[in-house]
């Protein structure tokens, strides 16, 4: 199993924007197409305006092929016209948990 962790840096003042944004017009469509949702969340302490998604895959190959079907949705598309200017940065990590991690 990986897990693809999604860290946006949100624009000052749009952090709730973002995920109401994201709640009513992306999570839907992310359920439908990527693997299994394990959390979505918010800095409260440390750098802010951070919002990090967690999404659990069998294999690469799997996460790649969900992702190519999400971008072909016109959904989809629309719901990123709708958020692309409220991100600063974007950061995307592969994370595979060790032997002992309760997350597997």
């Amino acid at each position: 199993m990986f897990i693809e962790e999604r860290d946006y840096r949100i624009k000052p003042g749009k952090a709730g924007l973002f995920v109401s944004t994201y709640e009513q017009y992306g999570l839907g469509l992310q359920k439908k197409y990527l693997g299994k949702f394990l959390g979505y969340f918010m800095t409260e302490i440390g750098e802010l305006n951070h919002v990090v998604a967690w999404w659990a895959y069998d294999s690469l190959d799997e996460r790649d092929a969900a992702r190519t079907r999400m971008l072909a949705d016109p959904e989809w598309q629309s719901y990123l016209d709708r958020v692309t200017d409220l991100i600063d940065i974007q950061q995307t990590r592969i994370l595979k948990p060790v032997s002992f991690s309760p997350i597997r």
